[in-house]
Formats: structure tokens, C-alpha cells, sequence
């Protein structure tokens, strides 16, 4: 099994143990990723949600994923855009870190990433990619767990700037790339 992927899809019907759902800090659902995993999860997941009273930007918390395929959500509240200067990419970067670590400490073996705060929080994906990349990648490159990770894209646009962005850092050469 290869470690690292990058696919295109709907994260909703992952086959992953565990997803991850781009949050807002309130945990609570609302657009995007978020409101789709919080549609298929059913209302317990919302319930569940409640009682965790919410959650730190770059910080993660794990559900069960009710009605979803995978048997978990990793929720983890990106940083909104703000033009870079005011540590957006150090949180977004503990957003990744955050969600690996809380995986690996549940034993969870698989795990699909949405792009977190590329949507409505507006940061701009080749950053965001860069930024979510360099961390996964450190991460795998320490830690047994998770055993799989997967980028998993909603558009083939999105996914092509993924990666061409793997492929400009970790690719040693062109049999490697993605």
C-alpha cells in the first residue's frame, strides 16, 4: 500500500477509517466540507459535536462518523486568510499535525484530508497546498501511524495543484511522481 495519495472524490463516501472535516471552531456544521459531512453523519454527529464544545483553530477532536463509511471525523478549524502575516500557515500547518497526531494516538491506520481553509476561508490553494504537503510529508516520514493518508480533492483542478505541488518536492524523479 502506498502511504501518500492524492485522488479526486467526495470525502463523505470515503473508504478511509478516518476523515477529516474542515471545521469552523464552533464544530457545529455549516458550509462545504463541513456541511456535507455533517448532512451524511445524520444528527448525532451534531449531537456529539455539541458536547465537545468546539475547538481551537489548528487544534483537532475526534467523533465517530455515524452514518459516513469511515468510522471517524478528525474536525479541525482552519485559519481564515488574512493576506499570510498573522501565522496562517503555522495553523494551518497544526491543523494537519493535529489531525495526524490525534490518528495515530486512536490507532486509527487510514486517513483522507479535504483542503482545509481553501473555501469559504479563502486561502489560496498553492499555499494551502505547500503548506498541507510539507506537513503530512514530515509527518509520514517519522511515524508508523497512520499507514495511509490520502489528499482527497472535489475537483480535478484542485487536485492537479496538489499534485503538481508533490511532485515540485518530493519527487525524486519522474517514476515518482503523482
Amino acid at each position: 500500500m502506498k502511504r501518500f495519495d492524492i485522488v479526486v472524490g467526495d470525502i463523505t463516501c470515503s473508504d478511509a477509517e478516518a476523515i477529516v472535516n474542515a471545521a469552523n471552531t464552533s464544530l457545529l456544521g455549516g458550509s462545504g466540507v463541513d456541511g456535507a459531512i455533517h448532512r451524511a453523519a445524520s444528527q448525532s454527529l451534531l449531537e456529539e459535536c455539541r458536547a465537545l464544545g468546539g475547538c481551537e483553530t489548528g487544534k483537532a477532536k475526534l467523533t465517530k462518523g455515524y452514518r459516513l463509511p469511515a468510522k471517524y471525523v478528525i474536525h479541525t478549524p482552519g485559519p481564515i486568510w488574512q493576506g499570510g502575516g498573522l501565522g496562517e500557515p503555522a495553523l494551518l500547518a497544526s491543523c494537519y499535525r493535529s489531525c495526524l497526531s490525534l490518528a495515530a494516538a486512536s490507532g486509527i491506520e487510514t486517513v483522507d484530508f479535504p483542503s482545509i481553509s481553501t473555501g469559504i476561508y479563502g486561502y489560496p490553494l498553492p499555499q494551502a497546498a505547500t503548506v498541507a504537503l510539507r506537513a503530512i510529508m514530515d509527518w509520514l516520514s517519522e511515524h508508523e501511524l497512520p499507514r495511509r493518508v490520502r489528499m482527497v480533492c472535489h475537483t480535478e483542478a484542485v487536485a492537479t495543484i496538489y499534485r503538481q505541488t508533490w511532485n515540485l518536492w518530493y519527487a525524486g524523479e519522474k517514476a515518482d511522481r503523482i
